[in-house]
């Protein structure tokens, strides 16, 4: 069995499931099929599985003459903001000699659609947004190397997780509208499955409760400008706010549509912030303050993370610093 710390061999998998080396390999390899029984096959793949045995795919692509590609996938691009992770993740995989195949998610920003079943036997490894894990499934107990993007490090399907530090994004965010004085929030959330908006509501809330005297309400939208004036306009309508913490510019942009729709002004009456800093964001009027995210270089050290895992080397650690840009779009709330 592999000793605490080290990376299980073959020879472990082989111990485990009581079979030989040889027989190991042809069924990790697919080629048992007529040579090993079914009932073998599944405890050697059972017992790989146990033990988290990934191979050495470096290694193995040099024996198979593999074509040394990895598939990302993503939400499709509705924004730039991915066409930014494949821009950066693209520059490395050349750098290295490898390709990188694009799936955008078809159903737009949900869970992809499993893209495995084709292409499987020509990829090398893995590179996938959170916000479609639920396509990754299958990948439990595969043998393909998978580095998962905003996803949560401590329940990660992936052998190496990249995050952006979204937490610190928020904080920044807070902390600049609690300084102006603003005092009664509403959250407008992206109403989207993912861990990495789970981290945005939840560093959100412990902010503001720890200010006496502030009040948060929650909103929910897809990720879209109508969506988003829909959700807003109905929420404002309800609860005193005088500052829109938005998950996402686009969603930033529809709450501008609602302030307006209201009789209110941006950002006399109401702040409004968003996440990303699209270029969305200097394009509405008044320009928009918000969170920028550097997409590319996410791309790149997600790409670097997968070179890592099949070199059998630890990848860079630590989250991907993010910033805060005061725009025109937060001021003091109005004196009542």
């Amino acid at each position: 069995m592999a000793r605490a710390g080290t990376r299980p061999t073959s020879r472990d998998v082989a111990e485990a499931a009581g079979v030989s080396q040889a027989a190991v390999s042809l069924v990790l390899g697919e080629k048992w099929r007529g040579r090993v029984s079914e009932a073998t096959a599944q405890r050697v793949r059972e017992a790989a599985r146990d033990l988290g045995y990934r191979p050495n795919l470096a290694a193995r692509n040099l024996r198979l003459g593999h074509t040394r590609t990895v598939l990302l996938v993503v939400p499709a691009l509705t924004t730039e903001f991915f066409a930014g992770v494949y821009t950066g993740a693209a520059r490395v995989a050349a750098e290295h000699g490898f390709g990188l195949v694009l799936y955008p998610s078809p159903e737009g920003v949900g869970p992809a659609r499993d893209p495995f079943a084709s292409a499987q036997a020509a990829l090398d490894g893995v590179i996938a947004s959170s916000m479609a894990a639920d396509a990754l499934t299958a990948l439990r107990g595969d043998q393909l190397p998978l580095v998962m993007l905003d996803s949560d490090p401590a329940g990660s399907l992936g052998a190496a997780t990249v995050n952006l530090d979204i937490a610190d994004g928020v904080r920044q965010v807070t902390e600049h509208l609690l300084g102006l004085g603003h005092r009664h929030f509403l959250h407008l959330a992206a109403d989207v499955p993912s861990w990495t908006f789970e981290v945005r509501a939840r560093e959100l809330a412990e902010r503001v409760a720890a200010v006496p005297g502030t009040t948060l309400g929650t909103a929910r939208a897809p990720i879209s400008i109508d969506d988003a004036l829909g959700a807003a306009e109905a929420a404002l309508r309800s609860r005193r706010a005088t500052a829109v913490v938005c998950d996402d510019d686009k969603l930033a942009a529809g709450a501008y549509k609602a302030v307006r729709r209201l009789g209110l002004r941006v950002p006399d009456d109401v702040s409004v912030t968003g996440l990303d800093d699209l270029a969305l964001a200097t394009a509405i009027d008044p320009e928009l303050t918000t969170v920028r995210l550097d997409a590319e270089l996410f791309g790149e050290r997600g790409m670097r993370a997968m070179l890592a895992v099949l070199e059998g080397r630890e990848p860079e650690g630590g989250d991907i610093p993010v910033e805060l840009v005061v725009r025109g779009s937060t001021a003091p709330p109005p004196a009542r």
